[in-house]
């Protein structure tokens, strides 16, 4: 475990020294994941006042509310590397990652970690000016908080695992991006980023619950705001539990095969 250690405080101490390096582009990225929840809470709440005053359970406030939380969760589960592996191999980066002893994960999970801290200080008063503007309604359940905190650890790693499993494409198709745009398509939907799952269509909203892409975000975020039942909150346990062993399986088996057929394409 002392090893571990060490080895993340290095990682991390190298990867916060390049974020601050690189703070500007980081922020204008931060300020575009802020504003799609923001555009679909207008959307919502529009909709919600249309509709007399609310849709499915959801008013207003209680959009306001799941779109401030989804925020925070978003921020804290989302990962890059599908977009970033294409290049590593590209470019021939990824040589340089794989002379080091440790499996290349780990750093891309320090410099992912190393991202959301800096990335703080434009997430908090986002936070601030979004609760002030749109009075977010919250009603939180006391075994459901305390349920939010391992759901989003589990989330964070299973989101980062599927999409690490997913970029290892890159590694026989080389450019990833139309894989990249299917994935984020159904995950926009089904994670319950456009729209709370309760208000898709039945078939959509099955399909929701048996896929991970609902456990990536729209399961933690539901839970903080006490909108599940204890048992569908072990139920949701149980599937992110299956879905990440089945995911890490995934990136296990794959990874041997992908490292050995590596050849850079670039330098």
């Amino acid at each position: 475990m002392s090893r571990w250690a060490a080895l993340y405080r290095a990682f991390l101490r190298t990867a916060l020294l390049e974020q601050i390096q690189y703070r500007a582009s980081g922020a204008i990225w931060m300020i575009g994941s802020i504003l799609e929840p923001v555009v679909f809470l207008v959307v919502w709440s529009t909709v919600a006042q249309a509709q007399g005053g609310s849709v499915e359970g959801y008013g207003v406030r209680e959009f306001a509310a799941y779109y401030v939380v989804l925020l925070i969760v978003n921020h804290l589960t989302f990962s890059w590397t599908m977009h970033d592996f294409q290049f590593r191999i590209q470019f021939g980066s990824l040589s340089f990652d794989l002379l080091r002893p440790v499996h290349p994960i780990h750093g891309d999970i320090a410099a992912n970690l190393a991202y959301k801290c800096v990335m703080l200080v434009v997430m908090l008063p986002a936070l601030i000016v979004l609760t002030i503007a749109f009075g977010p309604r919250f009603a939180p359940v006391a075994w459901s908080l305390a349920a939010f905190a391992p759901a989003l650890v589990l989330a964070f790693l299973l989101r980062f695992l599927f999409e690490w499993a997913l970029a290892l494409a890159a590694f026989w198709t080389t450019r990833v991006t139309a894989i990249n745009q299917i994935y984020f398509s159904l995950q926009m939907f089904l994670a319950g980023r456009v729209a709370p799952i309760a208000l898709l269509p039945w078939w959509l909203r099955d399909a929701a619950h048996d896929l991970p892409f609902y456990y990536m975000v729209g399961f933690p975020v539901e839970l903080a705001l006490g909108r599940l039942t204890p048992t569908a909150a072990l139920v949701g346990f149980a599937t992110q539990l299956l879905w990440l062993v089945v995911t890490a399986a995934i990136v296990v088996i794959v990874w041997r095969r992908a490292a050995v057929k590596f050849a850079a394409v670039g330098s």
